[in-house]
């Protein structure tokens, strides 16, 4: 059984590893091939990031395993943000420690605090088309396919894929 994983907001002491983690994770699941481009050096900046959004890190035995960027409609970080949706961004798992709770964990605490937001209605994000193994975690936890909002990065032919996870009944 794993030790358990604490959820709480990021920290200062806490951007080199969130940085880090975003970096490890998204070149081993080929989303870009070099920590140089741009859109990599943005994500590894914790910093400008923690300043414009909610940065929450999860954490094992003392140790920085994963972390999530949340963010509401009109902020910097929210790229698809209804007006009644909590948006999250960047949800990332240490390689050495995927597919060990952080991510599910990390969603669970997203969904109860979007719950606990008066006007937030629903979670909304955006993945890669070929994310596969995102996607499942992301079907696995109630979230469903929103195809009419899926969007292209500018100047560029990658489709993004929005999903949406309804917290509250109309």
């Amino acid at each position: 059984m794993q030790p358990q994983i604490t959820i709480r907001p990021a920290v200062e002491a806490d951007y080199d590893d969130v940085a880090r983690i975003t970096r490890d994770a998204y070149l081993a699941a080929g989303y870009f091939d070099d920590v140089d481009h741009p859109y990599m050096r943005k994500i590894q900046d914790v910093a400008l990031r923690a300043g414009e959004a909610t940065i929450w890190v999860a954490e094992r035995d003392g140790a920085v395993v994963g972390s999530v960027t949340l963010a509401v409609a009109g902020e910097p970080y929210a790229d698809i943000a209804l007006h009644d949706e909590l948006e999250f961004r960047m949800l990332v798992v240490d390689p050495a420690v995927q597919r060990s709770g952080a991510g599910r964990a990390l969603l669970e605490a997203i969904i109860a605090h979007a719950r606990a937001l008066p006007g937030i209605r629903a979670v909304a994000l955006t993945t890669g088309e070929s994310w596969l193994s995102a996607h499942g975690l992301y079907r696995a936890t109630g979230f469903r396919r929103i195809p009419e909002r899926d969007w292209l990065v500018p100047g560029t032919d990658i489709k993004l894929l929005v999903y949406r996870l309804d917290v509250h009944q109309p």
